[in-house]
């Protein structure tokens, strides 16, 4: 039998060199693997790239590496929650490619199945074909790195924009359920991004809420074979956060919103 349990999240990622590129699943805070990034913010590891959406928000999740400057580079779909990303971002002290959410997720998958690129439509006529998007400011405001142009060929009368895929060195990612052979099987939405960058990255780590024995997942629940998942660390007692929550004060008044981190 191969287990693939190791003891603690420290261990797990204690291999994680600096400079290695990241693939951590995730949407907003739902589903985040917050036990490993902990960890991974604890051992003292700088200069990484990472593959997510989002990039938590401040003080939590990804946030955490980023308040202490241990990303250096992200490649990301949606960061609207975290002011420290922005400060960062317009100082010049972080790369940032923003990416439509779709094709971040295309990049993900094909990765994970091998397929070193594909064509998409979406960002066609943009600044995500044709180059110029800001991705790193000099700490004078100016524009000291920009994408650079991309293919775009046509099929069938529509134009279609080529696009890489990603195939980072490790993947991080959160699981309900996981076997000792890294069988996974994700929660609702906490499904998101897990999938997807458990698939495409070299190494794929997985923290799992339970920890269950070979044969007791029944294999038609199974979202992610273990073929793709090198190693499990059981963190039941992570907290959840919520990142927004809508209240209703009583039946009478009017719902007020209630921001949470």
């Amino acid at each position: 039998m191969i287990d693939k349990v190791v003891a603690t999240a420290a261990e797990a990622v204690a291999d994680i060199p600096d400079g290695a590129s990241l693939a951590v699943g995730g949407f907003g805070l739902c589903g985040i693997p917050v036990a490993l990034i902990d960890a991974l913010h604890d051992q003292g590891t700088k200069d990484l790239e990472t593959i997510s959406n989002n990039c938590g928000v401040d003080g939590w999740g990804l946030g955490r590496l980023l308040d202490d400057h241990r990303i250096r580079r992200t490649l990301s779909s949606y960061v609207g929650e975290n002011k420290e990303f922005a400060r960062q971002y317009l100082s010049g002290e972080l790369e940032v490619v923003l990416t439509p959410q779709g094709t971040l997720a295309e990049k993900l998958r094909a990765g994970g199945a091998g397929i070193p690129a594909f064509y998409t439509t979406a960002g066609v006529g943009t600044q995500v074909s044709e180059g110029g998007l800001p991705q790193k400011y000099d700490d004078a405001g100016n524009i000291a790195v920009a994408s650079e142009p991309k293919e775009v060929r046509t099929f069938g009368g529509q134009d279609y924009v080529l696009e890489e895929s990603v195939s980072p060195d490790f993947a991080l990612v959160h699981a309900w359920k996981g076997d000792r052979h890294g069988n996974l099987v994700f929660h609702a939405t906490a499904m998101n991004f897990n999938p997807l960058c458990a698939q495409a990255g070299r190494i794929t780590i997985a923290e799992v809420e339970e920890l269950v024995e070979p044969g007791e997942l029944d294999p038609e629940h199974v979202h992610i074979p273990g073929i793709f998942v090198q190693r499990v660390v059981l963190a039941s007692e992570v907290e959840k956060r919520i990142e927004k929550r809508t209240v209703s004060l009583n039946s009478t008044e009017p719902t007020a919103q209630a921001k949470v981190v």
